[in-house]
């Protein structure tokens, strides 16, 4: 990935201009900011940023309006900000499309890392790779799956899982080496992360998500795809 574009959208300006200032010391200097939610989502039709760094509660509504205009077109890392810490409100930044979510306060240096982190991951998906057919399924580059045929719309994380997993088909892949592989980080509290984007990715592969037949969970070991052999 050359250069990258990040579309941040944060209506504290004191706060967004630390961000930009950050994120400048770690090289990255394509960064666009908006105030609120109208001005970032005409940013982002206007940039078509590599990623979004979005602030949830903005002067014209939540952000997660924003992320689900994003997720139409774009499977970009989308990173939420809040001072929302409750469980709940994570778990739904997540369900919605969201790639991970930061609670205030928080070192811009962390924001900073996490952003160079999902920049890395997304640059590693968008990597050419090998061709794979696994029981209904095909993946010709690790960014486009398709089942039966039909392109699926998946978000860059849910493509992550779902490669790691047609790459080792009828083999127990564990929740640590899921969040290490697709976030690209250590697994300390990721757990719920990775649980909430399995659910999402079986709401889009399974006939009946509740009791999938693809994406099997290995009580305490890990997931399974189960494919024909």
């Amino acid at each position: 990935m050359n250069e990258p574009k990040i579309l941040i959208v944060e209506d504290e300006l004191d706060l967004a201009q630390l961000l930009r200032v950050t994120l400048n010391k770690e090289g990255l200097n394509h960064i666009f900011i908006a105030h609120t939610l109208a001005e970032g989502e005409q940013l982002f039709h206007t940039i078509k940023p590599d990623l979004a760094l979005l602030d949830v509660m903005l002067p014209d509504g939540e952000s997660y309006e924003l992320c689900k205009t994003i997720r139409q077109t774009s499977h970009i890392p989308i990173l939420f900000m809040s001072a929302k810490t409750d469980e709940v409100d994570k778990l739904v930044g997540l369900a919605i499309g969201g790639d991970d979510y930061i609670s205030k306060p928080f070192s811009p240096k962390e924001v900073a890392y996490r952003v160079k982190a999902h920049l890395r991951r997304a640059e590693y998906t968008t990597t050419p790779q090998t061709a794979v057919e696994v029981g209904p399924f095909t993946m010709s580059d690790d960014t486009e799956i398709y089942k039966d045929g039909q392109l699926l719309e998946l978000t860059a994380k849910e493509v992550g899982l779902l490669a790691t997993f047609l790459r080792h088909p009828n083999r127990i892949v564990s929740k640590e080496t899921l969040f290490e592989n697709v976030w690209g980080e250590d697994f300390l509290g990721g757990d719920n992360t990775v649980m909430v984007h399995i659910r999402r990715l079986r709401e889009k592969i399974e006939a009946d998500p509740s009791n999938p037949t693809f994406i099997t969970t290995i009580k305490g070991l890990g997931y399974k795809l189960v494919v024909p052999k």
